[in-house]
């Protein structure tokens, strides 16, 4: 079976560098989370100012288009009550 046969190639230096890896990744891990950190907070920062504008400008929106039904319907009220004044006046009276 082909599985079977890999076999991972390295020498000497491949080890070599593992081992370096692993020796050194304690320091070098808190050194770029220090140096990353800023970073990540700066982009977080700026994620939640540009969710709080949209969430205001949404608001303005959402008042305005609820002023404008609002005027609609008031609109709407009045055209029907002066159309049932005048249907109420053209009907004769029954007796």
């Amino acid at each position: 079976m082909a599985i079977w046969d890999f076999r991972p190639k390295g020498d000497i230096w491949t080890g070599i560098a593992v081992g370096v890896g692993v020796v050194a990744a304690p320091v070098v891990i808190p050194l770029a989370w220090s140096a990353i950190r800023p970073l990540l907070k700066a982009v977080v920062k700026t994620g939640f100012m540009v969710y709080e504008k949209g969430h205001e400008i949404v608001e303005e929106v959402m008042e305005g288009a609820t002023d404008f039904v609002e005027e609609a319907k008031s609109e709407v009220h009045g055209e029907l009550t002066a159309a049932r004044k005048t249907v109420k006046a053209a009907k004769p009276a029954k007796s």
